[in-house]
């Protein structure tokens, strides 16, 4: 670990002053050494103060992405320890699928200020500009996923909306299954790919994109997008935000890890604002509307259509129909 990232792990570590001539005993450095790291440390964006015979005390944090600030209070047992991040990069879950091929670990996190060519479900493209989002994937390998490899999509919706909740206030729900939204616009979008072959499946990866700081959207998307700090009124710390996700994700995913609990599914389905909505489906390779009615034990959406059956439908053919831009 170089000599600026010590530093600052034991000015985190005290919370109050250190003394440029205790840094330099515990560091093996010239005091003229630590002044020049806390030079290059405050150039980075972090806000250090300095008081003659009482030392250095650290003030506040970048809103940056670094394992460093990732790291520090992240509690997990495995996700997020190891941490991959890109100032740009084509796709957070493109890099993550690659890394997983080469032997990356279970748990790593790929995070980015920029996606080039960020992508959401079906194909569609997702904008990931800098500096103002979340965009993020973890790997999951076989041993920390549900036995129902379906149900992770769910389980990252659930963390997302009460990270959400919890660190901005706003009252987030559930689009099912892969939506976040505050009122009728969508702040995050999730995106589950898998890697399998037969009936062994190698590794899974969570895609999440948050649009947590952003100030306007292009008109084309200004009735359906959001972000946390327009519907809050107030910046979202974006590494708080993402460290509570890992957080709950990773319970989530212990607590659920043989089926959904009945206790996730009546929590899932008190933030679902797809029940009781119309919706657009396949059904045989033919469009078919119905009114979701129920969550099932699966993870699935179950629909009650006009003569009153009952079907369940799986997220990739499923559409909630004038959802986005509508008033309530």
């Amino acid at each position: 670990m170089a000599t600026k990232e010590r530093i600052l792990r034991h000015l985190r570590a005290s919370g109050g002053y250190v003394s440029g001539g205790e840094l330099s005993g515990l560091l093996h450095v010239t005091r003229a050494a630590v002044w020049k790291n806390i030079s290059l440390l405050r150039e980075e964006g972090y806000e250090i103060d300095s008081v003659t015979n009482r030392g250095y005390r650290l003030v506040s944090c970048p809103d940056r992405y670094s394992a460093e600030e990732i790291g520090a209070g992240l509690e997990t047992e495995l996700l997020g320890r190891n941490i991959f991040c890109y100032g740009s990069i084509d796709s957070t879950n493109e890099e993550a699928k690659r890394r997983a091929l080469a032997g990356a670990p279970s748990g790593s996190l790929f995070i980015a200020e920029q996606q080039t060519v960020g992508k959401g479900r079906l194909g569609r493209n997702w904008a990931s500009p800098a500096g103002t989002g979340i965009w993020f994937s973890v790997l999951l390998r076989p041993g920390v996923l549900p036995l129902k490899v379906a149900a992770t999509t769910l389980l990252a919706g659930a963390a997302v909306c009460g990270a959400v909740r919890e660190t901005s206030g706003c009252g987030a729900g559930i689009k099912w299954p892969n939506d976040i939204v505050i009122g009728t616009k969508k702040v995050c979008g999730i995106l589950t790919e898998m890697s399998a072959e037969m009936e062994r499946v190698e590794f899974v990866v969570v895609g999440i994109g948050i649009n947590a700081n952003n100030t306007a959207f292009p008109e084309s998307l200004r009735d359906k997008a959001a972000s946390l700090r327009m519907e809050s009124g107030k910046p979202v710390r974006r590494v708080a935000l993402l460290q509570e996700i890992l957080r709950r994700l990773e319970r989530l995913l212990k607590e659920n890890a043989v089926s959904l609990t009945p206790a996730f599914l009546e929590k899932y389905k008190s933030r679902c604002v797809s029940l009781g909505k119309l919706i657009g489906f396949q059904r045989g390779g033919r469009p078919a509307t119905g009114t979701a009615v129920d969550i099932s034990p699966e993870g699935e959406l179950v629909v009650r259509l006009p003569d009153g059956t009952l079907e369940t439908v799986f997220s990739g053919e499923v559409s909630v129909q004038g959802f986005y831009g509508r008033k309530v």
